[in-house]
């Protein structure tokens, strides 16, 4: 049983408060992974949990045992830097098993883990290799080897792949995913991308300016964001955002006006916005379609980028918004052609003028397994407090 739990977590730096009423439960063995923009305080958040900063307030337990007065060695955690910080005059062996001759365990017995951690990772041909002699990708693995031979509770990674290129940053994703599936082990990881906590996580901790904007699945947070910031921050490329009035408002929808003189009705509950208020409508690019006798919108098209086997049309509409929409790879449009744009209320998000999202409304004679997941949602658009 490796579980994480912070209740109130506080860290101030002078007068600057950093990361403001964390509280948050990772449980055994999940992959969770905190993202966010540069200094939101997701880094911080995880050197706290490792020790490595003091915490200003709240507590930190660890298998239900209070940690904050711990010393980080006796945490039995283990952490990933962004840095390898590999010894360059030790072997790929030696560094994997320096922590353990720390810890006075005798040298057959960790040479012998350390081959273990090596065939886990598919080191083994390369154990006695120095640093030098291996790719970045190799000396990422080795700098997990030295992590993993701990047998830790809990792993802690600090933008591991920030360093590698994109070719290996994919591979050592795919390889991290397969540990984790392997290990079983709870483990907790930073990134800025959002590409990688998509694929990575069981569950995503969105942060900004020291609180925690929304946690869950990755699909949830891509279906269900909670407010504009985590709407735009989950997925690639992000959301499209169109400001609009509230034209008409009912049990079944929401109608609100568009730029021109079109409309669009989106099922979500009455009693958040009234007839004359803004608000903000939210729809990915693969939700856009171009259709001719369906459209609700026109533009010209700005920028064509063709990646094979899907196409992206950046498209400027009337009153000077520019619209992503994903088609597929085999799309003919150019640039300054006008293309017409359906908008379908289904797939559509509305955000009020706070910026949270309007739950969407309860639609009839759903299964059992949509009403319970409906449910869910719904629950998770109750007033942002603690996690």
């Amino acid at each position: 049983m490796s579980t994480v739990t912070l209740r109130d977590i506080h860290k101030t730096y002078v007068d600057a408060e950093v990361i403001i009423g964390v509280d948050l439960d990772i449980n055994d063995g999940e992959f969770v992974v905190f993202v966010g923009p540069s200094g939101c305080g997701k880094s911080t958040l995880l050197r706290m949990i490792a020790g490595l900063e003091e915490i200003t307030s709240g507590d930190l337990l660890i298998d239900g045992e209070r940690m904050n007065d711990v010393p980080p060695d006796k945490r039995g955690l283990a952490m990933v830097f962004q840095t390898y910080a590999l010894y360059p005059h030790m072997t790929v062996a030696e560094n994997m098993a320096f922590s353990l001759r720390l810890a006075g365990m005798p040298k057959a017995k960790r040479y012998e883990r350390a081959k273990e951690v090596a065939r886990i990772l598919q080191l083994e041909p390369l154990l006695d290799r120095k640093p030098r002699a291996l790719s970045g990708g190799q000396r990422q693995r080795v700098a997990i080897g030295r992590a993993l031979v701990r047998n830790p509770k809990v792993f802690l990674f600090d933008e591991p792949l920030s360093n590698l290129d994109a070719a290996l940053r994919v591979q050592m994703r795919i390889e991290l995913a397969s540990l984790h599936d392997s290990l079983q082990s709870t483990m907790i990881y930073v990134t800025h991308d959002q590409v990688e906590a998509m694929t990575l996580a069981d569950k995503i901790v969105v942060l900004q300016g020291g609180v925690i904007e929304q946690v869950g699945s990755p699909l949830e947070l891509y279906h269900h964001p909670r407010n504009l910031f985590v709407a735009g921050f989950i997925g690639s490329p992000k959301m499209n955002f169109l400001p609009v009035t509230v034209t008409a408002v009912n049990d079944f929808g929401t109608t609100v006006s568009l730029p021109g003189e079109a409309s669009v009705t989106i099922p979500v509950k009455p009693g958040y916005v009234s007839i004359g208020d803004r608000a903000t409508l939210g729809i990915r690019p693969e939700h856009l379609q171009i259709e001719p006798n369906h459209a609700e919108l026109t533009g010209e098209v700005l920028v064509v980028e063709r990646l094979g086997g899907e196409t992206f049309l950046y498209v400027k509409i009337m009153g000077g918004d520019t619209l992503t929409i994903q088609t597929n790879g085999d799309n003919t449009s150019l640039v300054h052609d006008r293309v017409p744009i359906a908008i379908h209320g289904d797939l559509c998000h509305l955000f009020d003028q706070q910026g949270e999202a309007i739950p969407k409304a309860r639609r009839h004679h759903l299964t059992l397994n949509e009403s319970q997941e409906q449910e869910a949602h719904e629950q998770s658009y109750q007033p942002k407090l603690n996690y």
